[in-house]
């Protein structure tokens, strides 16, 4: 259901693994993502996260069969069960390594919170997205935050309502993918962006994720609480360890400790 691999570099592979049933998000799945997700969070060994789908998709969205149940279940039930989901988006996010969604043909529906939750998100030319919730008279609730902070509300306007499918030409202008590639080339293009990731400090990355988190949405750039809190954080990390050795590094022309091999 779940595949998790490692490799010597610190990239954990998280897999969807349920091909027979297009990698859908049972909530047995959620519950191992989530899990996942949370072990690896503690894992200082883990450099950066991938999550890719097993078979000819990414991910087809949530369960049918378990929409349907939560359908009739009672209203603290089918709550409980679109928390959980909620849960698992909010821990993938929050991941403080760097993650990359690394999409193939179908991603559809819940699908699309995955990939807006992840860091960066590469899509070979098979990949087909669509926000398809509409077309079973729902709503793409809990994934909106996600995936409006990727595309904004103007394109989301037009996706969240007609539910059209998009190509990952389309994905990548309008912002839900950072690049779109050739089938044959994504894991070179996979590869690229890893080496990127690992040249950069671990936990200065950790660090980048929250600054995001905290100055999006704030007012102006010049607030002064906003020119307090940067202020205060920069002076935080540049006087701890990972900082003084990327300095010092550069000074003595040499790579910084935590470039693999170093």
């Amino acid at each position: 259901m779940l595949r998790i691999e490692q490799d010597a570099r610190g990239i954990a592979t998280l897999t969807l693994d349920r091909p027979a049933q297009k990698n859908a998000l049972s909530a047995e799945l959620v519950g191992r993502l989530t899990a996942a997700l949370g072990a690896l969070a503690g894992d200082r060994s883990v450099r950066v996260v991938l999550l890719k789908g097993a078979g000819d998709v990414f991910c087809a969205g949530a369960d049918i069969n378990d929409m349907r149940t939560a359908g009739v279940a009672t209203q603290d039930a089918n709550e409980a069960d679109s928390r959980r989901f909620a849960g698992m988006l909010a821990k993938l996010e929050a991941q403080p390594q760097p993650t990359v969604a690394v999409v193939h043909g179908a991603a559809y529906g819940g699908a699309i919170g995955l990939i807006a939750a992840c860091d960066i998100a590469i899509a070979g030319d098979s990949a087909r997205f669509a926000l398809s919730e509409v077309r079973l008279g729902l709503i793409p609730a809990m994934i909106s935050p996600y995936v409006i902070r990727a595309i904004g509300t103007r394109q989301a306007h037009r996706w969240f309502l007609t539910g059209e499918a998009m190509d990952a030409a389309t994905a990548e202008r309008i912002g839900l993918a950072h690049e779109a590639v050739p089938d044959a080339a994504l894991a070179g293009a996979v590869t690229k962006v890893v080496d990127a990731l690992l040249a950069g400090g671990p936990l200065a990355q950790a660090e980048i994720k929250q600054l995001l988190r905290r100055v999006t949405g704030r007012g102006s750039a010049t607030d002064e609480s906003m020119l307090t809190d940067t202020a205060r954080w920069i002076a935080r990390v540049r006087a701890g360890d990972e900082g003084r050795e990327g300095l010092t590094a550069f000074l003595e022309r040499r790579k910084p400790r935590w470039i693999p091999g170093e």
